[in-house]
């Protein structure tokens, strides 16, 4: 068990990659303010190595505090919005927290570095902050970060974290071969329920559905390759930890439908199950596209799960493996039944499969 300490700081895998993203945002706002203070004139106490040290250390704490609030924050406030709307208001936020920014930076240099009052450095900040090429200056580069960097924060997130270093730095644009646990998820009885509750209903209703899952499946690493409908396709890398961690992002998603269970209820009428297929074996992973650049992954494994997640309508099951993941994967004999050889649409040979009771 974890000690009570371990507890009080066990960050979920979403949270340390905000964290992480907050840091190195922070990182890069403050290595283009260095570049900028020394490749642009500037008052003459920046002249001195110590105020353009005390400049960097504050650009970065402020940041952190910036950071912050953009990601956790605003992105929560304005997670329902458009994207321009969202941008507009984010940005207008952001500005105002840059001008505080910038005085504070102002006033601490001409209180530490030139040792003057508070008084004098509001009255000098006041000089500065209102003349018009200043003014311009600043508007056109706290904006210009603050759109570049929610873009790049946009499409990072569009294209799920890690995957969009991997296009821009070209890891796959030679197809790799790796060995990964593939997991099909999709909704149970979904064309009745499309049925009883109509486009626009059973689109909602299935975009909390896939929220919930995705949340899961998020935070025990899973990498998600595609939605398809009501269907999430998500891989990990083959490792004997992810096996692990693959059931608990399946007990987890579980879990998360069952706690929002009456909220489902009472706005749905009904609460949301899924059905599950997990594979292992060999994916062939590359770069796709012309206008609009993916990771794809293909091969016999991704067949086979898809294959193995139809089975659960035939077989009369919730969640099925096959015998390469089972035999992976750290499971008590009685969390697991077999189902036999099953003959899978495409595929010459059988497979055993198993059911999971968990």
């Amino acid at each position: 068990m974890k000690s009570p300490l371990k507890k009080l700081f066990a960050f979920s895998f979403v949270s340390r990659y905000r964290f992480s993203l907050i840091f190195y945002m922070s990182v890069f706002w403050t290595v283009v303010d260095f570049i900028i203070v020394l490749t642009r004139p500037e008052p003459a106490y920046y002249s001195f190595a110590s105020a353009i040290l005390l400049r960097s250390v504050l650009i970065f704490c402020m940041s952190l505090v910036i950071g912050y609030v953009l990601v956790f924050k605003l992105k929560r406030l304005f997670r329902n919005r458009s994207l321009a709307v969202s941008f507009v208001f984010r940005s207008g936020i952001l500005f105002i927290a840059a001008f505080i920014v910038n005085y504070l930076i102002h006033a601490a240099n001409i209180i530490f570095i030139l040792h003057l009052s508070v008084g004098e450095a509001l009255q000098r900040y006041g000089q500065d902050a209102f003349h018009p090429l200043w003014l311009t200056q600043k508007i056109i580069y706290w904006m210009a970060l603050f759109v570049f960097t929610q873009l790049i924060i946009e499409v990072n997130e569009k294209y799920a974290p890690g995957v969009f270093m991997d296009i821009l730095l070209g890891k796959y644009l030679e197809p790799k071969i790796e060995r990964r646990i593939v997991m099909f998820i999709d909704l149970k009885d979904s064309t009745p329920i499309a049925e009883k509750l109509g486009h626009q209903q059973y689109f909602k209703f299935i975009r909390e559905f896939i929220y919930q899952i995705s949340n899961a499946l998020i935070e025990h690493g899973g990498s998600i390759y595609q939605y398809v409908g009501d269907e999430v396709v998500v891989s990990w890398l083959f490792e004997k930890k992810n096996t692990r961690k693959c059931m608990d992002a399946l007990i987890e998603a579980r879990k998360n439908l069952q706690k929002r269970g009456e909220h489902f209820r009472r706005r749905y009428g009904l609460i949301p199950e899924f059905r599950v297929g997990i594979h292992l074996g060999d994916v062939t992973v590359g770069e796709i596209g012309v206008i609009k650049k993916d990771i794809a992954m293909s091969g016999d494994t991704m067949n086979t799960t898809a294959r193995i997640r139809s089975a659960c309508s035939e077989l009369n099951q919730k969640y099925i493996v096959s015998l390469d993941f089972r035999e992976n994967v750290d499971l008590k004999d009685w969390q697991t039944e077999s189902l036999g050889i099953v003959e899978l649409k495409g595929k010459n040979h059988g497979i055993e499969l198993f059911s999971l009771k968990i």
